[in-house]
């Protein structure tokens, strides 16, 4: 497995700015950030920042952007800690740290020619929507698109109004399903495994990205390998606890793999037999 090297620069923390804020949950906020001198992130998919808020802490957030997105970029943070919390109480104008951005984002040149199978269960949608706002920009370098949402219920949903806009497209296979219905809610009810029967691909062809909670894993991925889809064509990203970004504390560390450096992004194989990751 290739190591990720690190950029030198990336050790510092840079000052940033928080320019919005949007509410999307009760749980979950929306915040643009700007680096100072609206410095480009250049981050890719998949990949996270180490985000200080001054005087409280860190914590490791996914980039939810375009890497297109020049002078800005998005996170999407559930309160959760100390240091979500707090940054859920800063606001337009306020400043924060930023180191990274670290690790192994998603492999765009080798999806780039091949379908897509897109599964976000939750908050997976935070870090798969840098994804697919990638593949929706440059949709001509990418086959079929499948993306798969599933959540707790209706109200738990993030970014609706471009989920809406992801149904409409006429080259996008999208479809959604809650755990629990609401009175108003009009869509599939039941686990995310029960929207897979019902997507039809080239299984030689297809590339399976799953983001979503560690329990979710299991069984979306016993799905797709009851559809052909080889080991090495299912790519998830792990979370982990990481305090460094760097693979310093070993906090992050499974087996002698590090998460923030040799992932978040795993591909299935090389993970497989590996107790702790999955």
């Amino acid at each position: 497995m290739e190591k990720v090297v690190i950029n030198e620069s990336n050790y510092n923390v840079k000052k940033a700015r928080i320019l919005r804020t949007k509410e999307m949950t009760p749980q979950e906020k929306l915040f643009e950030i700007a680096l100072e001198g609206r410095m480009s992130l250049d981050h890719e998919p998949g990949q996270f920042i180490m985000l200080s808020v001054f005087g409280v802490g860190e914590a490791p957030l996914s980039v939810s952007s375009s890497p297109a997105v020049r002078g800005s970029f998005d996170i999407c943070v559930r309160a959760v800690g100390k240091v979500t919390s707090a940054l859920h109480r800063l606001e337009a104008g306020d400043e924060v740290g930023i180191r990274g951005p670290y690790g192994k984002g998603f492999p765009i040149r080798i999806l780039e020619g091949n379908d897509l199978l897109i599964v976000a269960g939750g908050l997976g949608i935070a870090p798969l929507r840098s994804l697919i706002k990638h593949v929706l920009y440059n949709r001509r370098d990418f086959g079929k698109v499948h993306i798969l949402l599933g959540c707790k219920t209706p109200s738990d949903m993030l970014f609706v109004d471009e989920l809406d806009l992801w149904n409409k497209r006429m080259d996008v296979y999208y479809e959604c399903t809650v755990d629990r219905a609401a009175p108003d809610w009009a869509g599939h009810v039941g686990l995310i495994t029960t929207l897979l029967p019902g997507v039809h691909l080239k299984p030689e062809r297809t590339f399976a990205i799953v983001v979503g909670p560690p329990i979710m894993y299991k069984f979306v991925i016993k799905e797709l390998l009851a559809k052909n889809i080889p080991e090495r064509q299912i790519l998830i990203s792990l979370e982990r606890h990481m305090k460094c970004g760097m693979g310093k504390c070993g906090r992050c560390q499974i087996q002698g793999l590090y998460v923030c450096q040799d992932g978040p992004v795993f591909n299935y194989a090389d993970i497989k037999n590996m107790s702790e990751a999955l």
